[in-house]
């Protein structure tokens, strides 16, 4: 599939996944993949303290939009901005800036349970309605949250059946129920535990929510080495190879190079079962990056991770024409 067409398929992408997966990792990759493409891109950070600014090389965001790299502006949305936003747009600037001094806006925003979400995800459909940018990749809170996050605006509806917040809360379902606006992008890691979470969130979204999800990513995939895709080398070998290839090996080194390659081969094979456990309960087309061997994620990361996203997507097949 070309990368145009994924980045196109719908206006809102909402990254979420298990805390510690790397979704911020993912959203920063898919930002700079599409604005290579020519896509222009929002990223809205809606937890704060994700270190996406960092992965760019960039300051802390703000509420202001700031640009991350050419292509790609980035803001936080938090539900007290979100609100005092609201309230001052619809005429009631003089009430914000009383409920600011009084310390009444936590209140307000509490006051309803989902209220908070609601608020957030209103600004992200209000942005969605500007049209200023192509594509909106929201960073979402982890899965346990995102998952009250995206099903906030039908409990409100339940719970609220007429004025500004119901009129809201349908607005948000709308947004959430199109596939052409908006999908989920889930991400795991290879590993059982995620992958189970990642599984029981793409089934509580679809039947919950009814929102649409994108190709699932599984991050920090260990990539396959040439010879060691059938079984690990020996001690023995080892040195064999060492002396074909004229390179002196001692005896320890030998056998510390074989373990290390046996727990490599083994790492990567449970992790490939794990993908394929995921594919057989969820049947959704994968996107794989791989695990960087570096502490601190940085703009070269992010464009070498973009590199390997681009190249996933293009290896997707196209969808069927409905």
């Amino acid at each position: 599939m070309e990368l145009e067409r994924f980045c196109s398929t719908s206006r809102v992408v909402i990254v979420a996944g298990k805390g510690g997966v790397g979704k911020t990792t993912v959203t920063a990759a898919l930002a700079t993949a599409a604005a290579r493409a020519g896509t222009s891109v929002l990223i809205v950070e809606v937890e704060g303290k994700s270190g996406l600014a960092t992965a760019f090389g960039r300051p802390p965001l703000t509420y202001e939009e700031a640009e991350l790299r050419p292509g790609v502006t980035a803001r936080t949305l938090t539900p007290d901005e979100a609100l005092l936003e609201y309230l001052e747009t619809h005429g009631l600037k003089r009430i914000s800036k009383r409920l600011v001094k009084s310390g009444a806006l936590d209140v307000v925003s509490t006051a309803v349970p989902g209220m908070k979400d609601i608020l957030v995800l209103g600004k992200v459909k209000a942005i969605d309605v500007e049209s200023r940018f192509n594509l909106i990749i929201v960073d979402a809170p982890a899965a346990g949250h995102a998952v009250t996050f995206l099903t906030s605006p039908r409990g409100l509806l339940d719970a609220v059946k007429v004025g500004p917040i119901n009129a809201q809360a349908n607005a948000v379902i709308e947004l959430l129920a199109d596939p052409a606006r908006c999908q989920v992008m889930l991400v795991t890691i290879p590993e059982e535990t995620p992958v189970n979470e990642l599984v029981d969130t793409a089934y509580t979204l679809e039947d919950r929510v009814g929102i649409k999800l994108a190709p699932v990513v599984i991050n920090g995939c260990a990539p396959a080495i040439a010879g060691l895709d059938e079984k690990a080398p020996s001690a023995e070998e080892v040195e064999r190879d060492a002396g074909v290839a004229d390179v002196f090996v001692r005896p320890q080194e030998a056998v510390d190079l074989a373990a290390a390659a046996a727990f490599r081969a083994e790492r990567h094979a449970l992790q490939q079962e794990q993908a394929d456990r995921l594919a057989r309960r969820l049947p959704l087309p994968q996107i794989r990056l791989p695990f960087l061997y570096t502490a601190d994620l940085g703009p070269a990361e992010v464009e070498l991770l973009a590199d390997v996203f681009t190249a996933e997507v293009e290896a997707l097949p196209v969808p069927a024409r409905t």
